[in-house]
């Protein structure tokens, strides 16, 4: 299972606005939650993972993530945000592009190749340049299939 499987076009955005960090994580374990019930528990994880050390990689990028007992699947959201916060990455620039994903407890392998997937993901300049450019949703998603299709050489992935 691939980061883009996880994606639906409810949990992809292209214009978030967020004051700080806190409230980029509340909008994110909202999306994450969907209409499941879950989501104080998910925002409690993503904000005690952030507490062990930022997930703001560099670059504009940051992968918020967090693990929870009661889910029984794998959730992700991706987000272009409209204008760039402090996310205290490691190289101190704001960010503007966040993948986020919340597994349950047990799933620690897939949740580690989940962020390696996305590591490599966000390592490609092309690829967050294009994403920064992206108008909306769709746009977000066709190019983060594209960029699948590329690397996999898989079908590229479409709704």
């Amino acid at each position: 299972m691939s980061f883009l499987d996880l994606l639906t076009p409810e949990r992809v955005r292209a214009d978030l606005v967020a004051a700080d960090k806190t409230e980029l994580l509340a909008e994110i374990a909202t999306l994450l939650a969907g209409d499941q019930g879950d989501e104080e528990e998910i925002n409690q994880a993503l904000q005690a993972r952030e507490d062990l050390g930022s997930t703001g990689l560099g670059h504009g990028v940051a992968i918020p993530h967090g693990r929870i007992e009661e889910t029984g699947q794998v959730r992700a959201v991706f987000i272009k945000l409209q204008t760039p916060l402090e996310f205290d990455a490691l190289d101190a620039e704001p960010v503007d592009l966040v993948a986020a994903l919340v597994v349950p407890t047990g799933f620690a392998d897939q949740h580690l190749l989940l962020l390696a997937e996305l590591a490599e993901m966000f390592s490609d300049r092309q690829l967050t340049a294009d994403l920064r450019e992206a108008g909306d949703a769709s746009a977000v998603i066709a190019k983060l299939a594209e960029f699948k299709r590329k690397s996999t050489g898989e079908s590229a992935w479409t709704d």
